[in-house]
């Protein structure tokens, strides 16, 4: 399970990064929104935690997307005006808000469903108007293993510590924006903020699939086994993923 978390985040970084650079942050933001590390840590919580664990997890995950849009939007906005120290601080604190709004929600699926998705539908107006993004600029060497290796700590972090506290908060944390922390901060610092704010737009797009996954794993996991819920959520997930090309072709227009 160690090498899972120490491997899976660098090689996700690793991957944006360089779809960045070849097809742009629209692109990258978009596949970067799938739940390729949420998918993986709530794996490991079934294994650990039992299905009723994984369970909660999975629709506390869904319901933290709201926590993912604060922070991508807050980032976005506060990149345009700031440096990166300011913008992330804030968008950090906004994340904490949202988490903490949601932690005393009831923890119904309907109710993750309803909060998740108005956040995604509001995303596309509060995010600020960047127009074309800059071309992705070369990256030094030394800039992308840094990335890979914040992304592999702030995985070992939050991972052991949802661990701890519960189904609930360990679903919402599994949400943390590791790849949006990573992603926005160093784009912002070699890209620039135009960069880095179509990044994190592109990703709330990417996270309608995210939330499919985690919706369907949720009521899979009530009528099915664990095996079967999971396969169940990745087929649902790409579905959505698809349907949403239209969405960001338009986005990106």
């Amino acid at each position: 399970m160690l090498a899972l978390k120490l491997l899976l985040v660098p090689a996700v970084v690793l991957a944006v990064t360089l779809i960045g650079r070849r097809w742009g942050p629209q692109v990258a933001g978009w596949m970067a929104g799938l739940p390729v590390l949420t998918g993986p840590i709530l794996f490991i919580l079934w294994l650990e935690q039992g299905p009723e664990f994984a369970r909660g997890a999975a629709n506390g995950a869904g319901a933290g997307v709201f926590g993912f849009v604060s922070f991508g939007t807050t980032y976005a906005r506060c990149a345009q005006r700031t440096a990166w120290p300011l913008a992330f601080s804030v968008a950090l604190a906004a994340w904490c808000v949202a988490v903490l709004v949601l932690s005393v929600l009831p923890d119904a699926v309907l109710v993750s469903a309803a909060i998740a998705f108005a956040g995604l539908l509001a995303a596309p107006f509060l995010f600020p108007d960047v127009g074309a993004a800059m071309p992705a600029r070369p990256l030094a060497k030394g800039d992308l293993v840094l990335r890979m290796a914040t992304g592999a700590a702030l995985t070992l972090i939050v991972t052991y510590a949802a661990s701890a506290v519960g189904a609930r908060w360990s679903g919402l944390l599994t949400v943390f924006p590791i790849l949006g922390c990573v992603l926005a901060v160093f784009s912002h610092r070699t890209q620039g903020a135009k960069f880095a704010a179509a990044l994190l737009r592109a990703m709330a797009i990417g996270m309608y699939a995210f939330l499919a996954f985690c919706l369907a794993l949720t009521v899979a996991l009530d009528h099915v086994g664990a095996p079967a819920a999971f396969a169940i959520a990745v087929a649902v997930c790409l579905g959505v993923q698809a349907a949403s090309m239209r969405h960001l072709r338009r986005a990106t227009k």
